[in-house]
Protein backbone atom coordinates (compact mmCIF):
# COMPACT_ATOMS: atom_id res chain seq x y z
CA UNK A 1 0.00 0.00 0.00
CA UNK A 2 1.51 3.40 -0.90
CA UNK A 3 0.05 6.26 0.90
CA UNK A 4 1.08 10.37 -0.59
CA UNK A 5 -0.07 13.33 1.21
CA UNK A 6 0.27 16.16 -1.71
CA UNK A 7 -1.25 18.90 -3.49
CA UNK A 8 -3.93 16.92 -6.25
CA UNK A 9 -3.18 17.38 -9.86
CA UNK A 10 -5.85 19.13 -12.24
CA UNK A 11 -6.71 16.30 -13.40
CA UNK A 12 -7.38 14.90 -9.61
CA UNK A 13 -9.48 17.31 -8.71
CA UNK A 14 -13.08 16.05 -9.26
CA UNK A 15 -11.68 13.05 -7.14
CA UNK A 16 -10.60 15.31 -4.74
CA UNK A 17 -14.07 16.67 -4.61
CA UNK A 18 -15.64 13.28 -4.28
CA UNK A 19 -13.64 12.79 -0.80
CA UNK A 20 -15.43 15.59 0.88
CA UNK A 21 -18.97 15.30 2.66
CA UNK A 22 -20.43 17.85 1.66
CA UNK A 23 -19.87 17.20 -2.21
CA UNK A 24 -21.40 13.96 -1.74
CA UNK A 25 -24.90 14.79 0.16
CA UNK A 26 -23.57 13.92 3.84
CA UNK A 27 -23.63 15.92 6.62
CA UNK A 28 -21.05 18.25 7.54
CA UNK A 29 -22.06 19.66 10.79
CA UNK A 30 -22.63 18.55 13.61
CA UNK A 31 -26.69 18.37 14.61
CA UNK A 32 -26.88 21.58 17.00
CA UNK A 33 -28.59 24.45 16.85
CA UNK A 34 -26.50 26.33 14.41
CA UNK A 35 -25.94 29.79 15.17
CA UNK A 36 -25.45 30.85 11.69
CA UNK A 37 -28.55 29.70 10.36
CA UNK A 38 -32.09 31.84 9.83
CA UNK A 39 -34.66 29.14 10.13
CA UNK A 40 -36.97 27.75 12.77
CA UNK A 41 -35.83 24.30 12.08
CA UNK A 42 -32.09 23.23 14.24
CA UNK A 43 -30.34 23.96 10.95
CA UNK A 44 -30.77 23.19 6.73
CA UNK A 45 -31.27 19.87 5.60
CA UNK A 46 -28.60 17.78 4.18
CA UNK A 47 -27.61 18.98 0.39
CA UNK A 48 -27.91 16.59 -2.41
CA UNK A 49 -24.93 14.64 -3.62
CA UNK A 50 -23.24 17.28 -6.17
CA UNK A 51 -23.45 15.93 -10.20
CA UNK A 52 -20.76 15.00 -12.09
CA UNK A 53 -21.09 17.88 -14.32
CA UNK A 54 -20.84 20.17 -10.75
CA UNK A 55 -17.71 18.70 -9.71
CA UNK A 56 -16.31 19.80 -12.98
CA UNK A 57 -16.96 23.06 -12.57
CA UNK A 58 -15.88 22.91 -8.93
CA UNK A 59 -12.81 21.50 -10.76
CA UNK A 60 -12.01 23.97 -13.30
CA UNK A 61 -12.38 26.85 -11.22
CA UNK A 62 -10.27 25.81 -8.64
CA UNK A 63 -7.39 25.19 -10.70
CA UNK A 64 -7.68 28.59 -11.53
CA UNK A 65 -7.96 30.06 -8.70
CA UNK A 66 -4.50 31.19 -6.64
CA UNK A 67 -6.01 31.85 -3.33
CA UNK A 68 -7.47 28.16 -3.49
CA UNK A 69 -4.88 25.81 -1.98
CA UNK A 70 -5.51 22.10 -2.09
CA UNK A 71 -4.38 18.79 -0.34
CA UNK A 72 -5.05 15.31 -0.74
CA UNK A 73 -4.21 11.53 0.76
CA UNK A 74 -3.61 9.01 -2.23
CA UNK A 75 -4.02 5.31 -1.02
CA UNK A 76 -2.70 3.19 -4.13
CA UNK A 77 -3.84 6.24 -6.37
CA UNK A 78 -7.36 6.81 -5.20
CA UNK A 79 -7.90 9.65 -3.34
CA UNK A 80 -9.40 8.93 0.35
CA UNK A 81 -8.85 12.19 2.25
CA UNK A 82 -8.95 15.96 0.90
CA UNK A 83 -8.62 19.22 2.91
CA UNK A 84 -7.58 23.12 1.37
CA UNK A 85 -6.56 26.15 2.82
CA UNK A 86 -7.70 29.54 1.42
CA UNK A 87 -5.26 32.16 1.88
CA UNK A 88 -7.48 35.55 3.25
CA UNK A 89 -6.20 38.35 5.41
CA UNK A 90 -7.63 39.24 8.90
CA UNK A 91 -7.75 41.93 10.74
CA UNK A 92 -6.05 41.74 14.00
CA UNK A 93 -5.93 44.35 17.21
CA UNK A 94 -4.72 47.43 15.90
CA UNK A 95 -6.20 47.24 12.56
CA UNK A 96 -3.42 46.09 10.71
CA UNK A 97 -4.07 43.12 8.35
CA UNK A 98 -2.46 39.37 9.05
CA UNK A 99 -1.90 36.84 5.94
CA UNK A 100 -4.02 34.03 7.11
CA UNK A 101 -4.57 30.35 5.89
CA UNK A 102 -8.29 29.19 6.27
CA UNK A 103 -8.66 25.72 6.78
CA UNK A 104 -12.01 24.83 4.57
CA UNK A 105 -13.73 22.01 3.42
CA UNK A 106 -12.16 18.74 5.45
CA UNK A 107 -12.75 15.25 4.93
CA UNK A 108 -11.57 11.55 5.02
CA UNK A 109 -13.92 8.96 3.41
CA UNK A 110 -15.60 6.56 6.34
CA UNK A 111 -13.32 3.40 4.97
CA UNK A 112 -9.82 5.42 6.18
CA UNK A 113 -11.08 6.89 9.04
CA UNK A 114 -9.12 6.55 12.39
CA UNK A 115 -5.40 6.34 10.61
CA UNK A 116 -3.92 9.63 11.10
CA UNK A 117 -4.55 11.25 7.45
CA UNK A 118 -6.02 13.99 8.43
CA UNK A 119 -3.31 14.68 10.63
CA UNK A 120 -0.84 14.67 7.70
CA UNK A 121 -3.02 16.41 5.55
CA UNK A 122 -2.98 19.60 8.40
CA UNK A 123 1.31 19.32 8.75
CA UNK A 124 1.55 19.35 5.01
CA UNK A 125 -1.22 22.77 5.10
CA UNK A 126 0.53 23.94 8.31
CA UNK A 127 4.18 23.97 6.51
CA UNK A 128 2.50 25.30 3.28
CA UNK A 129 1.10 28.58 4.80
CA UNK A 130 4.39 28.81 6.89
CA UNK A 131 6.00 28.92 3.47
CA UNK A 132 3.98 31.15 2.10
CA UNK A 133 4.42 33.96 4.80
CA UNK A 134 1.04 33.09 6.74
CA UNK A 135 1.72 33.14 10.64
CA UNK A 136 -1.97 32.12 11.50
CA UNK A 137 -4.22 29.52 10.21
CA UNK A 138 -8.34 29.50 11.09
CA UNK A 139 -11.06 27.82 10.05
CA UNK A 140 -15.06 26.79 11.59
CA UNK A 141 -15.13 23.66 12.92
CA UNK A 142 -17.49 21.24 11.91
CA UNK A 143 -17.33 19.41 15.16
CA UNK A 144 -16.03 20.74 18.37
CA UNK A 145 -13.88 17.73 19.46
CA UNK A 146 -11.64 17.68 16.50
CA UNK A 147 -10.05 20.51 16.31
CA UNK A 148 -8.38 21.52 18.90
CA UNK A 149 -5.39 18.15 19.04
CA UNK A 150 -3.82 20.32 15.75
CA UNK A 151 -3.74 23.40 18.40
CA UNK A 152 -6.82 25.50 17.35
CA UNK A 153 -9.22 26.93 20.00
CA UNK A 154 -11.96 29.45 19.87
CA UNK A 155 -11.47 32.86 18.50
CA UNK A 156 -15.05 34.27 18.02
CA UNK A 157 -18.50 33.75 18.88
CA UNK A 158 -21.42 34.03 16.81
CA UNK A 159 -25.28 34.51 17.78
CA UNK A 160 -28.53 33.88 16.48
CA UNK A 161 -31.15 36.56 18.15
CA UNK A 162 -34.57 37.37 17.99
CA UNK A 163 -36.87 40.12 18.74
CA UNK A 164 -40.48 40.80 18.83
CA UNK A 165 -41.89 43.47 17.22
CA UNK A 166 -44.12 45.27 19.58
CA UNK A 167 -41.10 45.13 22.08
CA UNK A 168 -38.36 46.71 19.24
CA UNK A 169 -38.86 50.78 20.15
CA UNK A 170 -36.17 52.50 19.69
CA UNK A 171 -34.80 55.30 22.40
CA UNK A 172 -34.71 58.47 20.90
CA UNK A 173 -32.05 59.92 18.51
CA UNK A 174 -31.17 62.74 16.35
CA UNK A 175 -32.70 63.09 12.68
CA UNK A 176 -30.63 60.44 10.21
CA UNK A 177 -29.67 62.92 7.70
CA UNK A 178 -29.24 60.35 5.03
CA UNK A 179 -31.84 57.80 3.41
CA UNK A 180 -32.83 54.21 2.93
CA UNK A 181 -33.74 52.42 -0.24
CA UNK A 182 -34.81 49.22 -1.01
CA UNK A 183 -32.68 47.51 -4.12
CA UNK A 184 -31.99 44.90 -6.51
CA UNK A 185 -29.16 42.43 -6.48
CA UNK A 186 -27.25 44.32 -9.11
CA UNK A 187 -27.38 47.04 -6.90
CA UNK A 188 -26.55 45.30 -4.07
CA UNK A 189 -23.60 43.56 -5.58
CA UNK A 190 -22.07 47.04 -6.33
CA UNK A 191 -22.73 48.15 -2.65
CA UNK A 192 -21.16 45.23 -0.79
CA UNK A 193 -17.28 45.15 -1.17
CA UNK A 194 -17.30 48.86 -0.67
CA UNK A 195 -18.92 48.80 2.77
CA UNK A 196 -17.01 45.60 3.93
CA UNK A 197 -14.26 47.04 3.51
CA UNK A 198 -15.16 49.99 5.50
CA UNK A 199 -16.24 48.05 8.36
CA UNK A 200 -13.02 45.34 7.82
CA UNK A 201 -10.92 47.99 8.70
CA UNK A 202 -11.79 48.77 12.16
CA UNK A 203 -13.54 45.13 12.88
CA UNK A 204 -10.69 42.75 15.06
CA UNK A 205 -11.11 39.37 13.33
CA UNK A 206 -13.27 40.11 10.32
CA UNK A 207 -11.76 38.79 6.66
CA UNK A 208 -10.56 39.70 3.31
CA UNK A 209 -13.44 39.38 0.98
CA UNK A 210 -11.99 36.93 -2.15
CA UNK A 211 -13.43 38.23 -5.43
CA UNK A 212 -16.87 37.01 -6.55
CA UNK A 213 -17.64 37.10 -2.79
CA UNK A 214 -21.64 38.23 -3.38
CA UNK A 215 -21.94 37.43 -7.26
CA UNK A 216 -24.47 34.52 -5.70
CA UNK A 217 -26.94 37.40 -4.64
CA UNK A 218 -30.01 37.32 -6.87
CA UNK A 219 -33.33 38.28 -7.08
CA UNK A 220 -35.22 35.30 -7.85
CA UNK A 221 -37.39 33.11 -5.15
CA UNK A 222 -35.87 30.18 -2.88
CA UNK A 223 -38.22 27.54 -2.62
CA UNK A 224 -40.74 29.19 0.05
CA UNK A 225 -38.07 31.01 1.35
CA UNK A 226 -38.56 33.93 -0.96
CA UNK A 227 -36.08 36.09 -2.49
CA UNK A 228 -34.00 37.52 -0.85
CA UNK A 229 -34.19 41.84 -0.43
CA UNK A 230 -31.54 44.15 -0.14
CA UNK A 231 -31.74 47.46 1.95
CA UNK A 232 -29.07 50.21 1.93
CA UNK A 233 -28.46 53.47 3.40
CA UNK A 234 -27.06 56.29 1.90
CA UNK A 235 -25.35 59.45 3.84
CA UNK A 236 -26.30 62.68 3.44
CA UNK A 237 -24.11 63.16 0.20
CA UNK A 238 -26.14 59.85 -1.46
CA UNK A 239 -22.84 57.51 -0.64
CA UNK A 240 -23.57 54.16 0.16
CA UNK A 241 -22.42 53.47 3.82
CA UNK A 242 -24.57 50.50 5.20
CA UNK A 243 -26.54 47.67 3.62
CA UNK A 244 -28.20 44.80 4.61
CA UNK A 245 -29.91 41.43 3.29
CA UNK A 246 -33.00 40.27 4.71
CA UNK A 247 -36.18 37.93 3.73
CA UNK A 248 -40.04 37.29 4.92
CA UNK A 249 -40.13 33.03 4.53
CA UNK A 250 -43.50 31.49 4.10
CA UNK A 251 -43.97 29.38 6.94
CA UNK A 252 -47.39 26.71 7.37
CA UNK A 253 -47.45 27.21 11.12
CA UNK A 254 -48.79 30.05 12.73
CA UNK A 255 -45.69 30.25 15.28
CA UNK A 256 -43.44 30.90 12.88
CA UNK A 257 -45.24 32.82 10.25
CA UNK A 258 -44.46 37.11 9.69
CA UNK A 259 -40.53 36.31 10.64
CA UNK A 260 -38.37 38.35 8.99
CA UNK A 261 -34.96 36.95 8.74
CA UNK A 262 -31.36 39.38 8.10
CA UNK A 263 -29.41 37.41 6.88
CA UNK A 264 -26.41 40.35 6.69
CA UNK A 265 -26.19 43.64 7.85
CA UNK A 266 -23.36 45.67 7.59
CA UNK A 267 -22.65 49.79 8.14
CA UNK A 268 -19.64 51.98 8.33
CA UNK A 269 -21.13 54.37 10.96
CA UNK A 270 -23.82 53.77 13.78
CA UNK A 271 -26.26 56.40 11.96
CA UNK A 272 -26.41 53.81 9.11
CA UNK A 273 -26.38 51.04 11.45
CA UNK A 274 -29.33 52.57 13.47
CA UNK A 275 -31.43 53.34 10.35
CA UNK A 276 -31.31 50.19 8.51
CA UNK A 277 -32.41 48.73 11.86
CA UNK A 278 -35.34 51.05 12.61
CA UNK A 279 -36.90 50.16 9.58
CA UNK A 280 -35.98 45.98 9.89
CA UNK A 281 -37.38 45.82 13.09
CA UNK A 282 -40.51 47.77 12.57
CA UNK A 283 -41.41 45.93 9.24
CA UNK A 284 -44.92 45.98 8.44
CA UNK A 285 -46.90 42.33 8.34
CA UNK A 286 -44.53 40.98 10.32
CA UNK A 287 -44.53 39.93 14.11
CA UNK A 288 -40.85 38.97 14.44
CA UNK A 289 -37.05 39.72 13.43
CA UNK A 290 -34.42 36.74 13.74
CA UNK A 291 -30.67 37.92 13.07
CA UNK A 292 -28.61 34.34 12.53
CA UNK A 293 -24.40 34.83 12.86
CA UNK A 294 -24.38 38.34 14.91
CA UNK A 295 -21.95 39.62 17.16
CA UNK A 296 -22.24 38.45 20.40
CA UNK A 297 -21.90 42.27 21.87
CA UNK A 298 -24.54 43.89 19.33
CA UNK A 299 -24.77 47.31 19.55
CA UNK A 300 -28.70 47.32 18.96
CA UNK A 301 -29.51 45.89 22.32
CA UNK A 302 -28.09 49.10 23.56
CA UNK A 303 -30.36 51.29 21.31
CA UNK A 304 -33.89 49.54 22.74
CA UNK A 305 -35.77 51.09 25.11
CA UNK A 306 -36.39 47.06 26.55
CA UNK A 307 -32.76 45.89 25.99
CA UNK A 308 -34.16 42.01 27.66
CA UNK A 309 -36.13 41.93 24.58
CA UNK A 310 -33.49 40.83 22.52
CA UNK A 311 -33.26 36.84 23.25
CA UNK A 312 -30.27 35.20 22.04
CA UNK A 313 -31.52 32.20 21.23
CA UNK A 314 -27.93 30.22 19.72
CA UNK A 315 -25.08 30.61 20.05
CA UNK A 316 -21.92 29.14 19.07
CA UNK A 317 -17.64 29.54 18.37
CA UNK A 318 -17.26 31.12 14.64
CA UNK A 319 -13.71 30.71 14.25
CA UNK A 320 -11.09 28.92 15.72
CA UNK A 321 -7.21 29.95 16.03
CA UNK A 322 -3.74 28.73 15.13
CA UNK A 323 -0.77 30.15 15.81
CA UNK A 324 1.56 28.96 13.39
CA UNK A 325 4.44 30.97 13.82
CA UNK A 326 4.16 32.47 17.35
CA UNK A 327 6.80 35.65 17.16
CA UNK A 328 6.01 36.82 13.72
CA UNK A 329 1.67 36.71 14.75
CA UNK A 330 2.05 38.76 17.86
CA UNK A 331 4.17 41.36 16.36
CA UNK A 332 2.10 42.00 13.74
CA UNK A 333 -0.95 43.36 16.11
CA UNK A 334 -0.88 46.29 18.46
CA UNK A 335 -1.58 45.74 22.38
CA UNK A 336 -3.85 48.07 24.45
CA UNK A 337 -1.60 48.20 27.34
CA UNK A 338 2.07 48.69 26.86
CA UNK A 339 4.16 46.20 29.20
CA UNK A 340 6.61 42.64 29.21
CA UNK A 341 5.40 39.42 29.53
CA UNK A 342 7.57 36.43 29.38
CA UNK A 343 5.95 33.06 28.86
CA UNK A 344 6.85 29.84 27.78
CA UNK A 345 5.04 27.90 24.91
CA UNK A 346 5.38 24.03 25.49
CA UNK A 347 3.78 20.90 23.61
CA UNK A 348 3.28 21.95 20.53
CA UNK A 349 4.21 19.09 18.27
CA UNK A 350 3.10 20.67 14.87
CA UNK A 351 5.22 23.45 14.79
CA UNK A 352 8.09 22.90 17.37
CA UNK A 353 9.49 25.81 16.40
CA UNK A 354 7.35 27.74 18.77
CA UNK A 355 8.36 25.36 21.96
CA UNK A 356 10.54 27.92 23.83
CA UNK A 357 10.74 30.56 26.12
CA UNK A 358 9.68 34.11 24.70
CA UNK A 359 9.77 37.66 25.66
CA UNK A 360 6.89 39.86 24.17
CA UNK A 361 7.51 43.57 24.80
CA UNK A 362 5.13 46.01 23.27
CA UNK A 363 4.80 49.94 23.15
CA UNK A 364 1.65 50.99 22.11
CA UNK A 365 1.50 50.03 18.19
CA UNK A 366 4.90 48.37 18.06
CA UNK A 367 6.25 44.75 19.26
CA UNK A 368 8.79 42.47 19.45
CA UNK A 369 8.66 39.21 20.64
CA UNK A 370 12.33 37.42 20.57
CA UNK A 371 13.68 33.85 22.53
CA UNK A 372 15.01 34.86 26.70
CA UNK A 373 16.31 32.72 28.69
CA UNK A 374 15.19 34.62 31.47
CA UNK A 375 12.81 32.88 33.56
CA UNK A 376 8.95 32.75 32.03
CA UNK A 377 6.23 35.01 33.99
CA UNK A 378 3.53 32.04 33.01
CA UNK A 379 3.80 28.97 30.73
CA UNK A 380 0.52 28.81 28.04
CA UNK A 381 -0.78 26.17 25.54
CA UNK A 382 -0.60 27.33 22.02
CA UNK A 383 -4.22 27.04 21.88
CA UNK A 384 -4.72 29.17 24.26
CA UNK A 385 -2.63 31.58 23.33
CA UNK A 386 -4.40 31.73 20.10
CA UNK A 387 -7.97 32.09 21.12
CA UNK A 388 -6.31 35.24 23.70
CA UNK A 389 -4.83 36.82 20.07
CA UNK A 390 -7.76 38.45 18.86
CA UNK A 391 -8.76 39.96 22.27
CA UNK A 392 -11.95 38.06 22.73
CA UNK A 393 -11.15 35.88 25.15
CA UNK A 394 -10.78 35.62 28.81
CA UNK A 395 -7.14 35.24 30.14
CA UNK A 396 -8.90 34.64 33.70
CA UNK A 397 -10.75 31.92 32.26
CA UNK A 398 -8.12 29.69 30.46
CA UNK A 399 -5.79 29.92 33.60
CA UNK A 400 -8.64 28.55 35.10
CA UNK A 401 -9.39 25.94 32.97
CA UNK A 402 -5.94 24.75 33.32
CA UNK A 403 -4.34 26.34 29.98
CA UNK A 404 -2.51 28.74 31.23
CA UNK A 405 0.41 28.18 34.52
CA UNK A 406 1.33 31.51 36.01
CA UNK A 407 4.54 31.82 37.59
CA UNK A 408 5.26 35.35 38.79
CA UNK A 409 2.43 37.02 40.74
CA UNK A 410 -0.19 39.65 38.39
CA UNK A 411 1.32 37.10 35.16
CA UNK A 412 -2.57 36.72 34.41
CA UNK A 413 -3.76 40.04 35.11
CA UNK A 414 -0.81 41.71 32.95
CA UNK A 415 -1.56 39.42 30.07
CA UNK A 416 -5.12 40.03 30.18
CA UNK A 417 -4.97 43.53 29.93
CA UNK A 418 -2.16 43.31 26.83
CA UNK A 419 -4.33 41.20 24.80
CA UNK A 420 -7.99 42.33 25.42
CA UNK A 421 -9.78 43.99 22.43
CA UNK A 422 -12.72 46.01 22.10
CA UNK A 423 -15.50 45.62 20.98
CA UNK A 424 -14.79 41.64 20.57
CA UNK A 425 -13.44 39.97 17.25
CA UNK A 426 -16.36 39.32 15.09
CA UNK A 427 -16.69 38.06 11.56
CA UNK A 428 -19.55 37.84 9.39
CA UNK A 429 -19.16 35.23 7.02
CA UNK A 430 -17.14 32.16 7.09
CA UNK A 431 -15.59 30.14 4.34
Amino acid sequence: MVTQVRAPRPDEMTAYYRALPFANGLPHWEPADAAWHGGAEPWPPPRTPATVEQLDRWAEADVKDESFHPIATFVDSTCVGASATISFGVTVPGGGTVRMAGVTSTGVIATHRRRGYLRQMMQAMFESALGRGEPLAMLSASEGSIYGRYGFSPATYRVRWELARHEAALLPAETDPGSLELVGAAQAKQAWPAVHAAVRASRVGELTALPGRWDGLSDDAAGTNGPLRYLVHRDQHGAVDGIANFRLPWSSTAGNAGTLVVEALEAADPVAYRALWSLLIDFDLTKTVVAPGRPRDEPLRWMLTNPRAMRVTRQSDNLWARLLDVPRALTQRSYETAGELRFTVDGDRMCPANNRTWCLRADGDSATCVPTEQPPDLTITVPALSSLYFGGMSAHDLAYAGRITPHADGAIGRLARMFRSDPEPHNSFGF
